[in-house]
């Protein structure tokens, strides 16, 4: 079912992303102490939050790290495909729709593109 409805938002909706992008860090990542490469867990909060902001029907105003897309922002199933779908793009990555199904939340959202090793 959602890959269906992921396969219809993407053939009819594009998410409109209206920030500006700090283009000095795009193609700079952070080094741990172990010498991975790996996003910053700070810089992974400022981009989720950013997308979710720039979503046309949120508050940015009631934006925080720890926000509910249904229950604090009102969003329904077919917005918080949308919002996953950003997240997606914003990070070069695919998620399973057996994932995306999971992500409800920023804290969510960004532990998932936090720990997956392709996010960029």
């Amino acid at each position: 079912m959602a890959s269906a409805l992921k396969s219809s938002i993407l053939r009819r909706v594009r998410v409109p992303i209206g920030r500006t992008v700090d283009v000095s860090y795009s193609a700079v990542r952070s080094m741990s102490s172990h010498g991975d490469d790996h996003l910053d867990k700070q810089r992974v909060v400022d981009r989720v939050l950013d997308i979710v902001k720039s979503f046309p029907k949120v508050d940015p105003s009631k934006v925080t790290p720890d926000v509910h897309f249904q229950k604090d922002l009102g969003l329904d199933s077919l917005d918080t495909v949308e919002i996953v779908m950003a997240i997606e793009e914003e990070f070069k990555l695919e998620i399973p729709d057996k994932e995306a199904d999971k992500i409800t939340s920023c804290p969510l959202a960004i532990e998932y593109v936090y720990n997956h090793p392709m996010a960029s």
